[in-house]
């Protein structure tokens, strides 16, 4: 049951179970997908009894979780991208990791995508600490006991292809010309060739050959490593608002770095993006201020609310982004 709905030429948002939803969009219409999906034994997003992350087992977690990659499999076109952000997940009652993201790969694997690439997102370990409280991060078990000691753990961005030919090529003129997504454009060994970053961007400025495009070049350089070291934790939409006396505290919407970072390599301009899990609207507000069209389904009525709000400005950004653009 959808219980509200927003529609425009930009955005299309529901309020309601995603697995009611996906059913009704038409096979292999989507060009990309990008999502966080509720992480069983991680999250509790809400009592209702359809909400992934209230499952009693990893075991029931995964079959449901199975349907929705088989609906994401069936709308998306072929040869197009879904992006699945997660993380290992621990165990509090063990201690023990468990690999959520190998689970991920499995399922997509049977059910009709080709698993591309994983993306290491880095975080800074004593922010970790200080949000989590994690005891393995507290220089305390240094002193005490080291082997209770582990390394804060990075979330991860695995890529996974549709089977079969893409018919519409993601292009990029001119090379990655729009804003760079991240805290550090450039490297070291980068400025001593290349000069400071401003200095780049004034230099290659209407620069219509994308082959010589020394710009281009740094951003596909530093989107092309395996670890995405530079991404600004909170360069996320407003989602305090919509949280409840009951929410974790530590809940916080994918970093809008990482959505632009995908958005621009994946999809061209105007095509559709879609997030199962829309949360606050980050994933749509990133696709709409980039120039897509977005679909979002959220099961919570606090979070789908915040994310109307959210995504009625992303227009704004927009606007924003096209100024910004060095090839106007």
């Amino acid at each position: 049951m959808v219980k509200e709905q927003l529609h425009n030429d930009n955005f299309s948002l529901y309020c309601g179970d995603c697995m009611h939803v996906l059913p009704q969009i038409e096979s292999k219409s989507i060009d990309l997908s990008i999502y966080s999906p509720p992480f069983c034994g991680l999250y509790q997003y809400t009592s209702l009894p359809n909400d992934f992350s209230n499952c009693a087992s990893k075991d029931e977690f995964l079959q449901q979780y199975e349907f929705l990659v088989k609906e994401i499999s069936r709308i998306t076109k072929s040869g197009r991208i879904t992006a699945v952000h997660c993380t290992d997940i621990l165990n509090t009652s063990t201690g023990e990791l468990w690999d959520f993201p190998h689970e991920i790969i499995m399922l997509h694997k049977a059910n009709g995508f080709k698993y591309m690439n994983r993306i290491t997102i880095w975080k800074e370990p004593l922010t970790v600490k200080n949000r989590t409280m994690v005891k393995s991060l507290m220089h305390k078990q240094i002193v005490d006991d080291s082997t209770k000691c582990f390394t804060a753990m990075p979330d991860y961005l695995l890529i996974f292809k549709k089977t079969g030919e893409n018919e519409t090529p993601v292009t990029h003129e001119f090379g990655l010309i729009n804003t760079y997504y991240g805290s550090v454009p450039l490297l070291p060994f980068m400025i001593e060739k290349y000069g400071d970053y401003e200095t780049l961007r004034k230099k290659y400025a209407g620069w219509k050959d994308p082959k010589t495009n020394k710009l281009s070049h740094v951003h596909w350089q530093r989107y092309a490593s395996s670890v995405w070291d530079d991404i600004r934790i909170d360069n996320v939409v407003p989602f305090r608002e919509s949280k409840e006396e009951d929410d974790e505290k530590h809940i916080h919407p994918l970093q809008l770095d990482v959505i632009d970072r995908i958005v621009e390599l994946y999809s061209n301009p105007n095509e559709i993006v879609l997030t199962p899990f829309m949360g606050v609207g980050s994933e749509v507000y990133s696709a709409v201020s980039l120039g897509r069209k977005a679909i979002g389904i959220e099961l919570k009525e606090s979070y789908y609310k915040q994310s109307v709000i959210n995504c009625k400005e992303a227009d704004k950004r927009f606007l924003k982004v096209q100024q910004a653009t060095l090839f106007e």
